[in-house]
């Protein structure tokens, strides 16, 4: 979005403001509706496929669910590449099937590599780990895109790469093998068997295999999973987890700060290629941070006390970010210029600070934690729940954080930093310790 060209094609007040209307208020440049419903257009599509994928991939396995995502993805993006000139439409609707890939993706990739993954690493880690790289890769694209300015068309570049991932995600839907779990679930015991040899590289693999059997057997015995976890009150305390995490995993604004992290600092004065150079080292970092934090911290640190030193790190680093707006800008309406200074590396230097706290807390424990808390038998309804949730809420955050850096401005910030105070406090106050408790007697063990 701050591409010029692509302002100029579908958002020309837009275009104005980035070519230099003094009269444009500094923190409004980008407050239009349409870019930002081009951003949030993806999580809203996204958030309503991932109620009926669970179901798809129940029914018919991982494999159609993960090509069919991928699909959609490749075809998303080849459409919103094409969009012609101030054709809107085109190119939302581009973006709603992309949605629709990445709902239908993230259903059925979380669950394949947490049954399939090594019994070390929660498949769920593994699954955010990848999203930040491909976050990190998206930063790049856009990067190499904008140096194709002079051809004119460098938005389109950078739409249709974004059907790359898509069709290795559509290839490994087509080529890899289901999950043993999923096979015993469509009644196909023979190839799970014959799956967990050659994973496991041993013939003598009953005793997985049977626990796979006794606990596919358990789970077809609890019917109406929805209904006991959203009416029966002795599920309410795992409802409030499953409900309360992606809000606050989506309120701490760090998904929005990465999300228009090129749109913010351009709004703030700084060039384009700064702005995106700036948006690639915060997705490096962001990707550095989480391959640490799988391998290394989520070993040896508690759940509760990484979201803690989380928490705190990024309520400083926001506070550090507001204040360093305020200094620099204050209430200013003027664009201006900057001058030559540090200070474009120290803002940069606390997001960075803010993106980190949260790679190591929100990002990587925030989706593990309904897993992790619920019951067996209310745990498939409790994932599914959390990811509409995450995607939704991530719609809403993503659709109105121009609009409240265009009203509040700096004082963004500090909101954001009294909400991570809040969900720090709840987390301090009601989240049981689940690192090492084994899932079958977490809640027995743990009073939620």
């Amino acid at each position: 979005m701050s591409m010029k060209l692509f302002s100029k094609e579908f958002s020309p007040s837009v275009y104005n403001k980035q070519s230099g209307d003094q009269s444009s208020n500094r923190y409004c440049k980008f407050d239009s509706q349409i870019v930002m419903f081009f951003t949030s257009s993806v999580y809203l599509a996204a958030s309503l496929s991932s109620l009926f994928a669970s179901k798809i991939t129940r029914k018919y396995g991982h494999q159609p669910t993960i090509a069919l995502g991928g699909a959609l993805y490749v075809f998303g993006s080849i459409t919103s590449a094409g969009a012609a000139a101030q054709n809107i439409f085109k190119l939302i609707v581009g973006r709603i099937l992309l949605g629709f890939g990445v709902g239908f993706t993230n259903q059925s990739v979380s669950l394949y590599l947490s049954e399939m993954a090594p019994c070390k690493i929660p498949g769920h880690m593994l699954f955010q780990l990848f999203v930040t790289l491909g976050i990190f890769l998206a930063n790049c694209i856009n990067s190499f895109s904008t140096d194709l300015k002079n051809y004119g068309q460098c938005w389109r570049c950078s739409l249709g790469l974004a059907a790359v991932p898509g069709l290795i995600v559509l290839l490994g839907g087509i080529f890899l093998p289901e999950t043993p779990k999923s096979l015993i679930e469509r009644n196909h015991p023979v190839k799970a068997k014959q799956l967990l040899k050659k994973m496991r590289g041993v013939d003598n693999v009953d005793e997985e295999y049977n626990d796979l059997v006794a606990a596919n057997k358990a789970s077809k015995k609890v019917k109406d999973s929805w209904r006991r976890l959203l009416y029966d009150t002795k599920y309410q305390p795992q409802l409030t987890f499953a409900i309360a995490v992606p809000l606050f995993q989506q309120f701490t604004g760090t998904y929005g700060v990465m999300l228009y992290a090129p749109v913010l600092l351009n709004s703030l004065g700084f060039g384009s290629s700064f702005s995106l150079m700036s948006a690639r080292v915060i997705g490096c970092i962001n990707a550095v941070a989480t391959v640490v934090s799988t391998f290394v911290a989520s070993d040896r640190s508690s759940r509760r006390k990484l979201f803690m030193e989380g928490g705190i790190q990024m309520i400083i680093s926001q506070c550090a970010i507001g204040g360093l707006i305020w200094y620099k800008f204050g209430w200013s309406t003027c664009v201006g210029t900057l001058s030559r200074s540090f200070y474009p590396f120290i803002l940069l230097a606390s997001i960075s600070c803010n993106v980190v706290g949260f790679a190591y807390s929100w990002s990587l424990f925030g989706p593990l934690l309904p897993s992790e808390i619920c019951s067996p038998e209310v745990q498939s309804a409790a994932h599914s729940l959390y990811v509409s949730l995450d995607m939704f809420w991530a719609f809403v955050i993503s659709q109105v954080f121009l609009v409240l850096f265009c009203r509040l401005k700096y004082l963004l910030f500090f909101g954001f930093a009294f909400l991570t105070l809040v969900t720090t406090i709840f987390i301090y106050s009601y989240l049981p310790e689940t690192k090492g408790v084994p899932k079958i007697s977490k809640p027995e063990e743990k009073k939620l």
